[in-house]
């Protein structure tokens, strides 16, 4: 998690689960489902066009193209692997940053592998956080070890949680625009309006793999950014806070402060919209 204060090719066809809905009781945000409101939610699953080609901008042999501290990447065995030792412990969040450009509609697609105790995440339409270094400021698709919010939309050093683990939200604009600080509460923004269950969050987590590779798909177009993890929607944000919402931006993957971790990242593929 993210989860400090605010400073912080194809996929297989699957088989259709249908999994029992309780109610959304995540704190911190409003919500549109009534309390104790219960029903049954299918698992949104995408389904992709054959004809939809992605460019590998990883060569599974060189960091190419990419930007980071050598202290925490390196490429091993055709991943880069990000990696922090008992020696090499953080102070701060490091990224290893795409030099490709700053994609505005995108689709990513890659595979992850995160050992039990790390964080982690996918950064997009970022901005550089310039008071430190190989730091990024902006949407991220979260991973962690324990797979507590892996695939949930985080926006790093901004507006904190966006979307938790099955939901479906649509973030109001600022009202009265002003410090980002002073609309968060329990590290979540409080325009956070859930409109949608795409199904019970302890059922979609068990979906991911633990301490295995996990394929994660980014639907990032306009102002709707879809992740899915293993070919079904994890979350889903409608931003329409136009003060504070970015429409472009820097890639990047990041290691987080925290424990000794690794986590390795493979067939990383992009199109541009």
């Amino acid at each position: 998690m993210k989860k400090s204060a605010f400073w912080q090719n194809t996929f297989p066809v699957m088989t259709l689960v249908f999994i029992g809905l309780a109610g959304c009781n995540n704190p911190g945000h409003n919500t549109e489902m009534k309390s104790g409101e219960t029903g049954h939610v299918t698992p949104t699953v995408i389904h992709e066009s054959e004809t939809i080609e992605f460019i590998p901008i990883f060569d599974g042999k060189t960091l190419t193209n990419w930007e980071g501290d050598s202290t925490y990447w390196r490429v091993e065995d055709g991943n880069i692997v990000g990696e922090i030792t008992p020696e090499t412990i953080l102070d701060a969040n490091s990224f290893l940053i795409w030099q490709g450009g700053e994609p505005a509609d995108f689709e990513l697609k890659l595979e992850v592998n995160i050992t039990k105790d790390g964080n982690s995440g996918i950064n997009y339409r970022s901005e550089r956080f310039t008071e430190l270094p190989f730091a990024l400021r902006g949407y991220q698709a979260d991973i962690d070890g324990k797979n507590a919010y892996t695939g949930q939309n985080y926006e790093e050093r901004k507006r904190t949680t966006l979307a938790y683990i099955g939901q479906k939200t649509t973030i109001d604009p600022q009202t009265p625009a002003g410090e980002l600080r002073a609309n968060i509460e329990r590290n979540a923004w409080k325009g956070l309006r859930v409109t949608e269950e795409l199904g019970d969050a302890d059922s979609l987590r068990k979906l991911i793999k633990s301490e295995d590779w996990n394929a994660i798909h980014l639907v990032v177009q306009g102002n709707v950014m879809k992740h899915y993890v293993n070919g079904v929607l994890i979350s889903e944000v409608v931003d329409e806070d136009t003060v504070n919402r970015s429409m472009k931006g820097l890639l990047g993957i990041q290691v987080h402060v925290g424990p000794p971790m690794q986590v390795k990242f493979r067939n990383i593929q992009l199109k541009e919209l």
